[in-house]
């Protein structure tokens, strides 16, 4: 995700301005991200889901994103957003059975705080439910444990 994902967009100088001004409220879904449009008066009639494939909002169900060319305003709202995009990627990389990002990134396991995060990834799953052998969501979704241990 290096590459700026408006970078890779079309759209108007207009859609642009309503993409940063319009009070838009976020919520991630196994379908992508949910866009709510919080400046209109009714705005539970005004929401849509944004799909992401790779870091770039794809396609949204409004029908602006199917009657005009180029990226409505809740694509471009998600993709001026950094944070969502690597919100819903990395839900994504979990929900298709990839460990969370972070959880395996760091190879350098030398200094004080690295070896107390290895220590808690070592611990034993404190969720008796899941018994010994095998770890608590929970604990695998913080990268405490994995589900190879």
């Amino acid at each position: 995700m290096s590459t700026n994902p408006l970078s890779k967009l079309e759209f108007t100088g207009r859609t642009a301005k309503r993409a940063q001004y319009e009070a838009f409220e976020y919520t991630l879904t196994p379908a992508g991200v949910r866009v709510r449009n919080g400046s209109h008066a009714k705005p539970e009639e005004h929401e849509y889901v944004v799909t992401v494939t790779n870091g770039l909002p794809i396609a949204c169900e409004c029908p602006a994103d199917d009657h005009y060319e180029g990226a409505c305003k809740h694509r471009v709202a998600v993709a001026i957003r950094r944070p969502i995009i690597q919100a819903v990627t990395q839900q994504q990389l979990t929900t298709d059975g990839g460990r969370p990002l972070g959880s395996h990134e760091r190879t350098d396991h030398s200094g004080p705080q690295a070896n107390s995060e290895n220590a808690a990834s070592t611990e034993e799953c404190d969720c008796p439910e899941t018994g010994d052998s095998f770890p608590c969501w929970n604990c695998v979704r913080t990268g405490r444990r994995t589900l190879e241990e």
